[in-house]
């Protein structure tokens, strides 16, 4: 099970740090992907580490401003949002798979969503 928090409203230009919690003794066999969706619009990648935090991968969108890292000790990933834009206004979705994918399929499990508010 994983749970998302740390969404709220921002100015533009502000941060914001989003956590996803796992529960569960196998957090770190498993790569965890960000994904976002804002108001009709389809889901998209934002960014993806791998299992043992060593690689990372973003969308070009929130490349340099967007950063992912992971406690396998505290089962917890992060993201760290930086420069935050109105266009990332979303709910972002953490998510759990095998595989350090772009794609939403790829992923076995997700968390329920955390609302990001960027106000211009």
């Amino acid at each position: 099970q994983l749970q998302a928090s740390g969404g709220g409203l921002v100015q533009a230009g502000g941060s914001l740090r989003l956590s996803c919690a796992a529960s569960g003794r196998t957090f770190s066999a498993y790569a965890m992907g960000w994904f976002r969706q804002a108001p009709g619009k389809e889901r998209e990648f934002v960014g993806v580490i791998s299992r043992s935090g060593g690689s990372t991968r973003y969308a070009n969108s929130v490349q340099g401003r967007f950063a992912i890292f992971r406690d396998n000790a505290k089962n917890t990933v992060y993201l760290q949002m930086n420069s935050l834009k109105p266009d990332d206004a979303a709910v972002y979705y953490c998510a759990a798979g095998p595989l350090m994918s772009v794609t939403g399929s790829s992923y076995d499990y997700w968390g329920q969503g955390t609302l990001v508010t960027v106000s211009s």
